[in-house]
C-alpha cells in the first residue's frame, strides 16, 4: 500500500486506516493475532488427523455416516412426526403421567398392579368353556336388566316407589288394626296407592302367566 506524503514531508495519517486502527488498539490486535494462531494450530491438528486415517478407517467412517443417515430417514416417518407433535401438544400431561409412574414405582404399587394383572390373566386362562358360556349368559342377562331399567316408564315407576318408601320411612308410622284399615281405605291417597299396587300386580301376573294356546 502506497503512503501519501503531505507538503511538509510527513506521512499522511489518514492514508492508512488499518495502521491507525492498529495504533489505537494494539492490545485488541495482539489478542486477535494470538487467536488466529490458535485457529491455525487447530487446523493443522485436524489436517494431521485426516492424514493419519487409513483407507479402512475412512471406509468405516463413511459406512457409519451412511448408517446414521439411513436411521434418520427411517425415524423421520409420518408416524414419528405425528408422535412428536402429539408429545409437544401434551407435554404437561405426559410429564404428570411419568411422575405418577415414577411415584408408583418407588412405592412398589406398580409391582403390585403387575402381580394383580398376572393373577387375573391366570384366572382367565383357567376358565373352561362351560364357565365362559355361563359368564356370557350372565352378562347377557345383566344387559337385558340394564336395558329394562333404562326404559323411561320403568325408571319413573321405580322412582315413584322409592320416593314413597323414603317418605314413609321419614314419617311417623303406627300399627293399623281392622278399624284403621277400613278407615284408611276411605283415604283418597291410600286408594290411589292401592290402585297403583294393583296395576303393578296385574302387570307382573301378565309377565308370569304362560302364553295362551290357540
Amino acid at each position: 500500500m502506497a503512503s501519501e506524503i503531505d507538503g511538509d514531508g510527513d506521512l499522511d495519517a489518514d492514508a492508512d486506516p488499518l495502521a491507525d486502527a492498529i495504533a489505537e488498539n494494539p492490545e485488541a490486535v495482539a489478542t486477535f493475532v494470538r487467536r488466529l494462531d490458535g485457529v491455525n494450530e487447530l487446523l493443522d491438528v485436524l489436517a494431521l488427523g485426516e492424514g493419519a486415517l487409513t483407507d479402512e478407517m475412512v471406509v468405516e467412517l463413511a459406512d457409519t455416516t451412511s448408517t446414521l443417515a439411513e436411521s434418520a430417514d427411517g425415524i423421520a416417518t409420518d408416524e414419528t412426526v405425528a408422535l412428536a407433535e402429539t408429545v409437544g401438544q401434551n407435554g404437561t400431561e405426559l410429564q404428570e403421567a411419568l411422575e405418577t409412574l415414577v411415584r408408583l414405582q418407588r412405592t412398589g404399587t406398580l409391582d403390585e398392579l403387575a402381580e394383580l394383572a398376572d393373577v387375573v390373566s391366570l384366572g382367565t386362562a383357567a376358565l373352561d368353556d362351560e364357565m365362559v358360556t355361563s359368564l356370557a349368559g350372565t352378562g347377557a342377562a345383566l344387559g337385558e336388566i340394564a336395558d329394562t331399567a333404562a326404559d323411561e316408564d320403568t325408571r319413573d315407576g321405580l322412582e315413584t316407589m322409592l320416593d314413597g318408601v323414603g317418605a314413609a320411612e321419614s314419617g311417623d308410622t303406627e300399627p293399623v288394626g281392622p278399624v284403621g284399615l277400613v278407615r284408611g281405605i276411605r283415604d283418597p291417597e291410600i286408594q290411589h296407592g292401592l290402585g297403583y299396587l294393583f296395576a303393578v300386580a296385574r302387570a307382573i301376573g301378565q309377565q308370569q302367566s304362560p302364553p295362551k294356546s290357540d
